[in-house]
């Protein structure tokens, strides 16, 4: 036992080196390295050719090779992905507040909302390019729509969850219902709100290659597809890579904006 509290109130600089390193910071880019590892190794056990599935090695030659066109479409991809998701922030957010205002309008619109969100959105991509062309109007409408849904949902969700209880309380103090909105169901629905940007911006990059496969000349998804009619699937992994990356950041942008903002709703995962 001694030595184990010997060991534990040491200096960090004459604790061993392994335990001296922050395994949880690690833990992403060691299971990412592990991945790549795997991939290269499945690829080169199995003989797979590269039209079918390219080694890691083969994919990274690619962006190497087509660096230029990768990085042209990937801010073109992200241009239009956070255009439409700024929509559907400001749009979802509005709509989620007029929805749950009211247990009438909830459950009058709610059902309306599930019926246009079970459409697919790649069937709007047609119509879209009927009304706007081809370009990069469908591609921001389309990430609009597909993230537009989870934001208006869990607004109103966190508004229409209010205790009857709170409502009773605070009417009986005076509270009108503006008040009981301002003071309570706002603020309640917060951490709703900011979750479910964190859903809300990967569906919104899935909204903008969808459309940009189908009615676009620029973007990573124009470039997949296109490589895929030429057989370069390495340059259609590299497209992959990239958007992972994007959507990576995004998210992770996402998760601390909600650390930020909602932070005394997740005290006691902070406190860990």
């Amino acid at each position: 036992m001694s030595a184990v509290s010997d060991n534990a109130s040491a200096p960090a600089s004459a604790r061993p080196l392994l335990a001296r390193v922050n395994w949880t910071s690690l833990a992403p880019w060691l299971y990412t390295l592990g991945l790549f590892v795997l991939w290269e190794l499945l690829v080169m056990a199995l003989d797979m050719p590269p039209t079918i599935l390219p080694a890691p090695t083969r994919v990274f030659e690619a962006i190497l090779q087509y660096w230029s066109p990768i990085w042209k479409n990937s801010l073109q991809t992200l241009y239009t992905t956070t255009v439409g998701f700024a929509i559907a922030v400001v749009a979802g957010l509005g709509l989620g507040l007029f929805v749950g205002w009211s247990k009438t309008i909830y459950a009058g619109l709610y059902p309306l909302m599930i019926g246009f969100n079970a459409i697919p959105k790649v069937a709007l991509v047609p119509i879209l390019v009927i009304w706007f062309g081809i370009g990069a109007v469908p591609a921001v409408l389309t990430a609009f729509l597909i993230s537009f849904f989870p934001i208006v949902v869990n607004v109103a969700t966190g508004l229409a969850t209010i205790e009857p209880e709170t409502e009773d309380v605070l009417r009986a103090l005076g509270a009108k219902k503006m008040d009981i909105m301002l003071k309570v169901g706002i603020p309640r629905s917060m951490p709703y709100f900011f979750g479910s940007l964190k859903i809300a911006i990967t569906l919104a990059f899935v909204g903008s290659v969808v459309s940009e496969t189908v009615a676009s000349n620029y973007g990573l998804g124009y470039m997949m597809s296109s490589a895929q009619s030429q057989f370069n699937v390495p340059l259609v992994f590299a497209g992959l890579l990239a958007l992972a990356v994007e959507g990576i950041a995004m998210y992770a942008l996402m998760a601390w904006i909600e650390m930020r903002m909602t932070g005394w709703a997740h005290r006691s995962s902070m406190s860990h």
